[in-house]
């Protein structure tokens, strides 16, 4: 039986702590202010990506916003949070199993007042300082791939760096699918995109330019789900961070949390375990 979990963040976090090196008190003396705990800093930036306030909202006199501010660019620098998505992608593909056959991807425009290295002019936003998501997600959802860009980046100009991410995941989730299923909307009508997809030897399913499809065709819809699931978070829908590291680093732990939370989910009805929640609905 596999061993699933009862809850999201519990098992996150665990995880991600375990992740962490050792760390050695050199103090000569050993009378310095002690070191706030990592898990402490965990779940108030947890808090900062559900709630998108600030890191001085969140801070009290356990943890001050600054300690917040330089343990994430610590995380930042050691790769740990994109170490986690990966783990956690392949804890799902060995329990449930990712459907790597057919994938979908789309790009999503949030705000981002701040600026920022991952913000340009939102064409949808009266040329206000947006972000662009390219998001691409297996066919129930899972995010595989999530690529920051300024927003006034087309969606067919991200799809080969988002492609290219993905098949590195060949070597932490094994051998991908010869010839994927890519279902695109109306905004991947180019032949550019058509002839780049035939050289990476994928089945193109767009949607035709100027003609009114609707989003269930090609299974579309799955996508446009998980950019709704990544705008739950506040961090996300409206991001005030200005660079991209750490756009990345919140991109992948709301990934965690969504790929963690349709694990046991989908866990509920293949399998029984003691902690077993009493619904499937888990939030």
């Amino acid at each position: 039986m596999p061993a699933v979990p009862p809850s999201i963040l519990g098992p996150v976090r665990d995880q991600f702590l375990a992740l962490l090196p050792v760390r050695k008190d050199r103090h000569p003396l050993g009378c310095h202010n002690p070191r706030i705990a990592d898990a402490v800093v965990f779940d108030r930036l947890v808090q900062v990506l559900v709630f998108g306030c600030g890191y001085e909202r969140v801070a009290d006199e356990h943890c001050s916003a600054t300690t917040l501010r330089r343990r994430r660019d610590e995380w930042i620098a050691l790769g740990v949070m994109e170490h986690l998505r990966l783990m956690v992608l392949s804890a799902y593909d060995r329990m449930i199993g990712l459907e790597l056959g057919r994938l979908s991807a789309d790009g999503c425009i949030t705000k981002a007042p701040s600026g920022g290295e991952c913000a340009g002019k939102s064409p949808v936003d009266r040329a206000k300082q947006g972000t662009k998501r390219s998001q691409l997600t297996e066919a129930q959802g899972i995010p595989l791939v999530t690529e920051p860009a300024p927003a006034n980046v087309c969606d067919h100009a991200l799809l080969p760096l988002t492609l290219d991410r993905y098949v590195s995941l060949e070597k932490d989730l094994g051998p991908l699918p010869i010839r994927p299923r890519l279902s695109l909307d109306a905004g991947y009508d180019y032949r550019v995109v058509h002839d780049g997809l035939a050289d990476r030897n994928i089945d193109a399913h767009i949607a035709p330019r100027g003609a009114k499809v609707p989003i269930q065709t090609g299974g579309r819809w799955v996508v446009e789900r998980t950019n709704s699931w990544m705008n739950n978070f506040g961090r996300l829908r409206r991001c005030t961070e200005r660079r991209r590291a750490t756009v990345d680093f919140f991109l992948a732990l709301a990934s965690v949390i969504i790929t963690v939370r349709c694990l046991i989910r989908r866990a509920w009805t293949y399998y029984r375990w003691d902690t077993r929640p009493r619904t499937p609905r888990i939030r």
